[in-house]
C-alpha cells in the first residue's frame, strides 16, 4: 500500500513530461499524504488536462463520505469487479505524477516491532505516473468534489523485500493508452503490471517521513547521511530472569 509520495521537480519539468496545456504553478511537495489535494492529468476534449483531486476516491453512490471509508489505492485485481470502481476503470482513468514515493518494512511483533521507511526513487530522479482512477462526488447541498486513488499490484523484485505490494507504475509508451476513451478492459488490462525491477532504486531513510507535517528536503536523506541522533534506535530486548538453572539436555543448546 503506498500512502506518502512526492513531487519534487519544477512544474515546468513535468508540464513538458506529461504534455498538458496548463501551466500550473506549485511548490515542491516531499511528503503528499491522503485527503490532500494532489495534482493528475487525464483526457479532456481530446487532449491531456492538469487539475487538482483530493486523494481519496469516493464512489458516486456514496451518500455521506464520513461513513465511507478512505480509499487510497485500488488492487489492479479486483477493481474490473467491484461497483465502486468499474465505472471508472472504463471511462474515468488518469495519470497521477511522482517522482518518489515510500514504503515501510515491518518487523517483529509486540514491543519488539519495528518499522523502518525507505524511499523509491528512479536512478536518474526523473518523473514517473502512477495509474489512476477518478470520480467526482456530488454532495446533496450540489457541491461537487474531485477524487482520485492509484492503482496497485504486486510488488516487483525491487520492493517485495520492503512490501509485498506496489503502486502501478506505467511505461511512458503506454500513458496514450490508459488515459484512451476508447480502450477496452482487455487493452488497459494489459498496462497493469508490475514496474521492471530496475526501474526503482530502494533507499533507507529515517523516521521524519512518518509525520506529515515534515515535508522538506530532509525527509529524504539516506540514513547513512543523517546525523547520528536521527537514525532510529534497535528495539530493546529485555532479558527474562530465569528462577532456576536451566537443565542441560545435551543439545548444545545456545538458548
Amino acid at each position: 500500500m503506498c500512502g506518502r509520495y512526492a513531487i519534487t521537480l519544477p512544474p515546468e519539468a513535468m508540464r513538458e513530461t506529461f504534455g498538458y496545456r496548463e501551466q500550473p504553478n506549485f511548490p515542491p511537495r516531499y511528503n503528499i499524504a491522503p485527503t490532500q489535494p494532489v495534482p493528475i492529468v487525464r483526457l479532456h476534449d481530446g487532449a491531456r488536462q492538469f487539475l487538482l483531486m483530493r486523494w481519496g476516491f469516493i464512489p458516486g453512490w456514496v451518500k455521506d463520505p464520513k461513513d465511507f471509508p478512505l480509499v487510497i489505492n485500488i488492487r489492479m485485481e479486483s477493481a474490473a469487479e467491484k461497483p465502486s470502481f468499474r465505472n471508472a476503470l472504463t471511462r474515468r482513468r488518469c495519470l497521477l505524477p511522482a517522482d518518489a514515493f515510500y514504503e515501510w518494512r515491518r518487523s517483529g511483533t509486540g514491543k519488539q516491532a519495528r518499522s523502518e521507511a525507505f524511499l523509491f526513487r528512479k536512478p536518474d530522479r526523473g518523473l514517473f505516473a502512477f495509474a489512476g482512477l477518478w470520480e467526482t462526488w456530488h454532495s446533496p447541498d450540489g457541491s461537487e468534489i474531485d477524487t482520485v486513488a492509484m492503482m496497485t499490484g504486486p510488488a516487483n523484485g525491487t520492493m517485495a523485500p520492503i512490501h509485498h505490494r506496489s503502486p502501478i507504475i506505467l511505461d511512458p509508451r503506454d500513458h496514450d493508452a490508459w488515459l484512451d476513451p476508447q480502450a477496452t478492459q482487455e487493452q488497459t488490462g494489459r498496462l497493469l503490471k508490475p514496474p521492471p525491477d530496475d526501474l526503482l532504486e530502494a533507499v533507507a531513510i529515517g523516521n521524519a517521513v512518518n509525520k506529515v507535517a515534515n515535508d522538506a528536503a530532509e525527509i529524504q536523506l539516506p540514513l547513512a547521511e543523517l546525523p547520528q541522533e536521527e537514525v532510529p534506535d534497535e528495539p530493546k530486548r529485555h532479558a527474562r530472569k530465569a528462577t532456576r538453572p536451566p537443565a542441560d539436555d545435551g543439545q548444545g543448546s545456545l538458548f
